[in-house]
């Protein structure tokens, strides 16, 4: 797929027109600036400049001999890598108590007698550090020569004073400083101490890299004994499992049971209780249930089961049910019940065992995991220890070595060249000046030039308008640059230019010609009789178009109608010179005939005024009478032309368009903003017109750079005697009479 790359259009040609469009404010602006820088490069006075130098050192080297902290007092460094220690110095030397100082020693008055302030003496003061080097030029401007040079010469000397006291400050600031943080220095280091001692005793902390290793050594004992108790507590289980399957007894059944057979007392009355039962069953061979000796045996079985049951629990401790055969024992299973007896007290005793050695493995264990913890506690606290013992160190050491530096008495900077009185003036720079006003002019003046434009919302070019409306373009009507004639007084100055009639071989003329024929063109079958002329908002010169077409129509042997549709501001009977008192307005409401009120003003020309203004004027033109009045015209001329109201402020003109054939709009640059042009093309599409196209009037040739004016030009020559707007009158009077 082939990659679609977008480029910015830069117009240039534009930006030149806005230059040469605002060319008066910004020409003012231009001129003042300009006026401005050459009238302060003459009326500057010639001064006086004397230069001195300051060498800086970065290290203290005199103070470095001596202590190491005398050195670091006195060092030059800074904040990032794009300046230099000396740019630093520069602006200390700049500083207000400094100049105040050189101010107090040159004895520097104003007329009241008081000194000057710090800021006037610095208008005077120029300092630059001399590149690659550390080196720092310091100048002064004066107009006394003399005073240049003493000014430079205390200037450097009160900076040089300053930065020995600045030093020796510091020193002294470094030793009260640590002066007060040695005690608290020394308490960190006894807090951190007490902390280690606390932290061991509370922890039982002795020596835990050895604790370690004794863990690990007890823990794999540990381990070996648990696994030979476990071996052994498997085997006992297993043994036991097997007897208790062959005597059909648990453990603790023939733990009972062996402590039971054992007992005289329950063996005796099991014995009687198995004669009365061996008894009873004889006798009930003999006798009935309910016989007096089966009840007397059964009652005394009874009995002897109670009480074989009691000596039972007396011998095992709690009321256990026995079953009388299993206190009976065989000698097997007597032997079986021993040996189950002995192996469950041989697996118990294998299991506290297990259990005594698996607590003592966890015992050990749970102090194996704690101790890297507590190791790196101490660790902790012992680096706390070791920390506040060398800051105190440190504190300690530096306090003694500021103590010497602090009576030292040696600076960073010393002068290696003071100022002479300088015998010239400092360069001339009037020529300087003048020319950074021209340059300062002539940005203000591109600057201007946009404000201005910027701040008329007009559209200002053929193609700005194009771009709104995308429209098609019938004509191109240039500005009239005629004077207006006011011998008529002031309606006679508002009165728009006839050029088709007054000038017939101008430029003006044949566009409007070529707008006729474009209007010919858009249907070739079925010609366009009747035209809505209006435009969006008011003085775009629809009138003017409207009237120079209907002239340029009948020229050609048409028979053109030009009806004054604005019933707001009527102005063609202006144009023509005719009276108002009868017009279209009269005709549709029937006060005046059509034959009355229509005007000959021309060969083949006809002009129906607007009339009476009414109250109401779109109930007369969205009329019926209207309509048919509109189609007896078109019957009757070959071209109908209406002038109408502007679109942005009444809706006459959309009335008037569903009645015609088309409606033509005009668009004057300069005048329409893009805010109307939009609306009125919404209006124009809301209301389903069928749009001819755009009439761009008052084109200033100058402004539109890709018209074909430029080369129209060459073809055409303007007549220099070109009829005045007042033999349009005398045509129409003599016609007329």
């Amino acid at each position: 797929m082939e990659s679609t790359q977008y480029t910015e259009d830069i117009d240039l040609k534009k930006y030149w027109l806005i230059l040469r469009r605002r060319w008066l404010p910004s020409g003012l602006v231009f001129v003042l600036v300009v006026t401005l820088a050459t009238a302060a490069a003459l009326i500057k006075k010639p001064n006086y400049e004397a230069a001195g130098r300051l060498l800086f050192k970065k290290k203290n080297t005199t103070s470095s001999l001596v202590t190491e902290a005398g050195e670091k007092i006195g060092q030059l460094d800074t904040l990032n890598m794009m300046n230099t220690p000396v740019d630093t110095e520069a602006q200390v030397l700049l500083s207000v108590p400094i100049i105040q100082k050189t101010i107090e020693s040159l004895n520097l008055k104003d007329a009241q007698g008081n000194f000057i302030p710090p800021a006037a003496f610095l208008v005077g003061v120029g300092v630059k550090p001399i590149k690659g080097t550390d080196v720092l030029q310091v100048t002064y401007k004066s107009r006394d020569p003399k005073q240049a040079a003493d000014a430079v010469n205390q200037l450097m000397n009160a900076y040089v004073e300053m930065n020995i006291l600045t030093n020796r400050a510091e020193a002294v600031s470094a030793r009260e400083f640590i002066a007060k943080q040695l005690p608290k220095v020394l308490s960190t280091v006894r807090e951190a101490e007490a902390a280690l001692r606390k932290y061991r005793e509370q922890n039982n902390i002795v020596a835990l890299q050895q604790e370690a290793i004794m863990a690990v050594d007890a823990i794999t004992g540990i381990d070996r004994q648990l696994t030979t108790a476990q071996a052994q507590l498997a085997d006992a289980t297993a043994r036991a499992s097997e007897i208790q399957k062959k005597i059909n007894l648990t453990s603790q059944e023939a733990v009972n049971l062996s402590s039971a057979s054992q007992s005289t007392g329950v063996q005796q009355t099991l014995e009687e209780l198995q004669k009365v039962e061996a008894q009873l069953t004889l006798e009930r061979t003999r006798f009935q249930e309910t016989h007096p000796l089966i009840i007397d045996l059964v009652d005394k079985r009874n009995s002897l089961k109670a009480l074989l049951q009691q000596r039972v629990g007396e011998t095992l401790g709690k009321d256990i049910p026995v079953s009388n055969g299993n206190l009976q024992l065989g000698d097997v299973k007597q032997k079986l019940t021993e040996d189950l007896v002995a192996t469950e007290a041989e697996r118990l005793g294998l299991l506290n065992q297990v259990t005594s050695l698996s607590r003592a493995r966890s015992a050990y264990q749970q102090r194996a995991s704690v101790i890297p913890k507590l190791q790196q506690g101490e660790k902790d606290l012992e680096r706390q220890v070791e920390a506040a013992q060398a800051s105190y160190q440190i504190l300690l050491k530096n306090y003694q070595e500021v103590q010497i530096a602090e009576n030292q008495n040696v600076g960073n900077a010393r002068v290696i060249e003071y100022a002479s009185i300088p015998g010239m003036p400092a360069d001339d720079k009037k020529k300087l000046i003048i020319a950074a006003g021209i340059v300062a002019g002539a940005m203000l003046y591109v600057v201007t030039a946009f404000l201005f434009d910027l701040a008329d919302p007009s559209l200002k070019t053929a193609k700005e308008v194009r771009e709104i409306f995308k429209y098609t373009v019938l004509g191109m009507i240039p500005s009239f640059k005629k004077k207006m004639r006011f011998r008529f007084g002031k309606q006679d100055a508002i009165v728009p230019p006839l050029p088709v009639q007054d000038s017939p071989h101008s430029i003006i003329s044949e566009t409007y010609r070529m707008l006729q024929a474009n209007l010919k063109f858009l249907s070739p079958d079925r010609p366009l009789k009747v035209i809505v002329v209006t435009s969006s908002v008011s003085k775009e010169g629809k009138s003017t178009v409207s009237a120079n077409l209907a002239t340029a129509m009948a020229q050609l042997g048409r028979r053109v109608l030009l009806i004054d549709g604005d019933l707001h501001h009527p102005i063609q009977h202006h144009i023509w010179d005719l009276t108002n008192a009868a017009g279209l307005s009269d005709v549709i409401v029937g006060q005046t005939d059509v034959k009355t009120a229509v005007k000959s003003v021309m060969d083949n020309l006809d002009v129906l005024p607007s009339g009476v203004i009414p109250p109401n004027p779109l109930a007369l033109l969205d009329s019926q009478r209207m309509t048919s009045l509109i189609a007896d015209f078109s019957r009757d001329y070959n071209f109908v032309i209406i002038d109408t109201p502007p679109l942005v402020l009444v809706p006459d003109a959309l009335s008037l368009g569903k009645m015609s054939d088309g409606v033509l709009v005009v668009v004057r640059p300069g005048v329409l903003d893009a805010v109307s042009a939009a609306a009125a093309k919404s209006f124009l599409m809301q209301s389903g017109q069928n749009i001819l196209g755009l009439v761009v009037n008052g084109v200033i040739i100058e402004n539109e750079p890709d018209s074909y004016f430029h080369h129209a030009r060459a073809y055409y020559q303007e007549s220099t005697t070109s009829k005045a707007p007042a033999s349009r009158t005398e045509n129409v009077s003599s016609r007329s009479s």
